[in-house]
C-alpha cells in the first residue's frame, strides 16, 4: 500500500521545520554555496550545519557538487526558492493583519 499524499506532504513540511534548514535554503535560493561560506551566515557549529545539510540531502531538497575537497550545495529544484518566497508573502500578510489588530486594540479606550 502506498503512502497517502497528505502524509508525504506532512513529512516534507517537517523537513522544513527547522530554522537552520530554512536559512540554508534561503542562502541557496540566491546561489550555490560551499559549506564554509554558509557557516558564518547560519551561525551554528560545523557539525550542526553538516547534520542539517544531511537532512536536506536525504529529502532531495539540495544537491552537492565536489570541487577538490570543497563541497558546494545548491537547490535541487528552483521551485524550492519559490516556496520560500510564497511562505514569506503569507507571513507578511499574517503579520500585517496582526499589526492592524494591535493598532485597533490600542485605539480602543480601556474599560
Amino acid at each position: 500500500m502506498s503512502t497517502p499524499l497528505y502524509q508525504l506532504k506532512a513529512e516534507f513540511f517537517k523537513t522544513l521545520g527547522h530554522p537552520v534548514r530554512i536559512r540554508v535554503l534561503e542562502l541557496l535560493s540566491v546561489r550555490e554555496h560551499a559549506v564554509a561560506e554558509m557557516l558564518p551566515e547560519v551561525g551554528v557549529e560545523a557539525a550542526s550545519l553538516s547534520q542539517q545539510l544531511a537532512v536536506l540531502r536525504k529529502a532531495n531538497l539540495v544537491v552537492t557538487r565536489r570541487e577538490g575537497s570543497t563541497v558546494h550545495y545548491s537547490l535541487s529544484h528552483p521551485r524550492v526558492a519559490e516556496l520560500l518566497r510564497v511562505a514569506r508573502e503569507i507571513l507578511s500578510g499574517v503579520l500585517e493583519g496582526q499589526a492592524e489588530l494591535l493598532a485597533d486594540l490600542r485605539a480602543t479606550p480601556h474599560p
